[in-house]
């Protein structure tokens, strides 16, 4: 099993592909266990990708205890100095791009161009919704809450409308194969906990590196006006809106395409 050390905790990774070193980072509660995941769409094929359970997840390290965005961020520059890599093309997916900002602005040097993609930058900035408050609910309430807030198109209209594939998301949406294991539940809180406390909105106009940022129109959890703040204050970056909610790299053909052309500058 891969593991490398980074700092104090082992870090579970996967890495598959060639091209140019990509690092990819994942959102709440992302686990390269679950699948579909990164290595099963086109990345892979155009660059060297990287990928990892952050702290807390998967088959990473669990320590019980409070975790800061700055945790994250240095876990994965650890990680890539670990794999031999000294600078890396970064995408960061809705939690992940937050993390990203932080790694884009505490170790520059490592990212040569970067995607933020469905995230938000907390602050005066704008916040993505916040998951923490609804931490009590059971895991279909949380689904039944966040589906029409992920895609502000699928309300109640469309889920009567459509009732298959409102089964089919309410399915997926709660589904969490691995919620018996020791320490998944708390690593899960504590991450959501160092998601509430996220901010970079007075610094990120210290990110140096080329930055897509892209967003589904339709998205209630990283809204677009939150995009638009952000594309602001990030020197010379690029905003696009897809077709799609908070799930919109999977909603609309046209955004993998158009992350890679950026990534590859062409």
């Amino acid at each position: 099993m891969p593991i490398l050390r980074a700092g104090d905790l082992d870090l579970y990774y996967e890495r598959n592909g060639e091209g140019p070193p990509l690092l990819f980072i994942s959102g709440t509660g992302g686990d390269l266990r679950n699948s579909p995941n990164v290595f099963d769409g086109p990345l892979p094929k155009h660059f060297d990708t990287l990928a990892f359970d952050q702290r807390g997840l998967g088959r990473s390290a669990r320590p019980d205890r409070t975790y800061t965005m700055a945790d994250y961020a240095n876990d994965a520059a650890r990680l890539l100095s670990n794999i031999g890599w000294t600078k890396a093309l970064v995408v960061g997916v809705s939690f992940g791009g937050m993390v990203a900002q932080e790694l884009a602005i505490r170790h520059g040097k490592m990212v040569t161009r970067l995607v933020l993609a469905c995230t938000s930058p907390g602050g005066a900035g704008g916040a993505s919704y916040p998951l923490n408050e609804i931490e009590h609910m059971s895991r279909d309430e949380r689904a039944r809450h966040m589906i029409p807030i992920s895609d502000r198109r699928h309300d109640a209209a469309w889920a009567k409308a459509h009732p298959e594939q409102y089964a089919q998301q309410l399915t997926m949406a709660s589904a969490d194969p691995f919620a018996d294991e020791p320490g998944h539940a708390m690593g899960a809180r504590r991450q959501i906990e160092a998601r509430s406390h996220h901010s970079t909105w007075d610094r990120l106009n210290r990110i140096a590196c080329p930055t897509l940022i892209c967003a589904g129109k339709f998205d209630g959890i990283a809204t677009p006006e939150t995009q638009e703040t952000m594309a602001s204050r990030i020197p010379g970056s690029v905003l696009r809106f897809f077709e799609g909610g908070h799930l919109f790299m999977l909603q609309d053909r046209e955004a993998f395409p158009a992350m890679i052309a950026f990534l590859k500058d062409v």
